[in-house]
């Protein structure tokens, strides 16, 4: 068997990296997704986001892979972890450069470890585990982190003496909904009466809501999108954002079955002023993008959250994942849920204390997820 560390995911093929990506249609695996953050300089060493994926193959056939990039930064990981960066400069060392396998700007739970079908996973991992050390010592790499792991993956990971973290996240579970009204007849009336309270705001400020999806995407809806997705970071952060407008531009035509897009209008002059961005797979609903260039009292939840719902129930959607952080959510039904990450440390002293950090921190986690459950609208709450 041999491993390679590739400095492009097109030094692997397509076809071969494709076939192991097997999971619900997952699009933010998928090659061509891959090789769009690197072709539209979302991803490369300008980013910090340098591309290092791991592939092991046998007789020339790719057998295994997992994404992996060099990190010279802990931006768009959505894991945060700057306290082990600030413990290892106060005692002498670098933190970074670090190495990660995640999505880049991408907080949605899903498949790392990517194996063809009869595979021996434990042998695989553990080779891939062995290249990691051994390029982090050659190159003074201080840790290896996998982010957002499916939570099957993580008995694996500990296993494998990985230290494993837990997190909150907020994700809206289909209950078999019939509709936007039978989902808001599991309220209380309360929190009923606020969401159709919030809702009715659309309409009185003279806007019209559009969902597009699969065969309605077209460049001409990216680019309208982009504009918005700029003028919000700009406002934000004076920061343009982590996706440039190539991206949008030169978005893989075949991957516009996986995306949604929503976008607000006035009704008297057809003016589009803001909307969000979503990608789905064949159970799942990721919400990832928002944007507008005028400000609107509840277009934010209209776009983000309510329509979301409403495309989940009408396409029977299982699962929808807004984003990270955010406890507004859970009283508009999205309830508090157990993210993951696992990681590795070259430092046995520091394995030792982050070992200690996450065993303490995960009660504090499991403590909030207790308390946060208390505050969902449904009834049976």
């Amino acid at each position: 068997m041999k491993i390679s560390f590739n400095s492009s995911i097109e030094e692997i093929s397509k076809k071969e990296w494709d076939s192991l990506v097997n999971v619900e249609d997952y699009p933010f695996l998928k090659h061509d997704f891959l090789k769009l953050l690197e072709n539209t300089s979302c991803v490369g060493a300008e980013t910090g986001w340098i591309p290092l994926h791991i592939s092991i193959s046998r007789d020339d056939e790719l057998i295994a892979a997992m994404p992996l990039y060099l990190k010279s930064h802990s931006q768009g990981e959505f894991v945060f972890d700057h306290s082990w960066a600030n413990a290892f400069y106060q005692h002498g060392l670098d933190y970074y450069p670090k190495l990660v396998s995640s999505i880049p700007h991408t907080p949605a739970s899903g498949p790392r470890l990517l194996l063809k079908d009869g595979e021996n996973q434990k042998e695989l991992f553990s080779l891939m585990k062995e290249g990691v050390k051994s390029i982090a010592k050659k190159n003074n790499i201080s840790s290896w982190h996998i982010l957002f792991p499916e939570e099957r993956e993580i008995n694996f990971y500990e296993n494998s003496n990985l230290s494993i973290r837990k997190n909150a996240q907020f994700v809206w579970f289909n209950q078999n909904f019939k509709s936007f009204e039978d989902y808001l007849d599991s309220f209380r009336a309360r929190h009923r009466k606020n969401v159709k309270k919030e809702r009715s705001k659309i309409k009185k400020q003279d806007l019209i809501i559009e969902t597009f999806s699969e065969e309605e995407i077209n460049y001409d809806l990216l680019d309208k999108f982009y504009k918005f997705y700029l003028s919000t970071n700009i406002k934000r952060s004076g920061f343009s954002g982590y996706l440039t407008k190539q991206f949008f531009l030169n978005f893989p035509s075949n991957l516009f079955k996986n995306l949604v897009i929503v976008l607000a209008k006035k009704k008297s002059n057809n003016e589009m002023v803001g909307g969000s961005l979503f990608f789905k797979d064949d159970k799942n609903l990721y919400g990832r993008y928002w944007g507008c260039i005028e400000e609107f009292d509840c277009l934010h939840f209209e776009c983000c959250y309510y329509q979301g719902i409403e495309y989940c129930i009408k396409n029977k959607l299982k699962r929808f994942d807004p984003g990270v952080q955010g406890e507004h959510k859970i009283k508009r039904g999205f309830s508090p849920t157990e993210t993951y990450s696992a990681h590795w440390i070259a430092d046995d002293r520091f394995r030792e204390a982050i070992d200690d950090f996450v065993i303490k921190e995960e009660r504090h986690i499991n403590l909030y997820l207790e308390d946060a459950k208390k505050l969902l609208p449904f009834k049976s709450s």
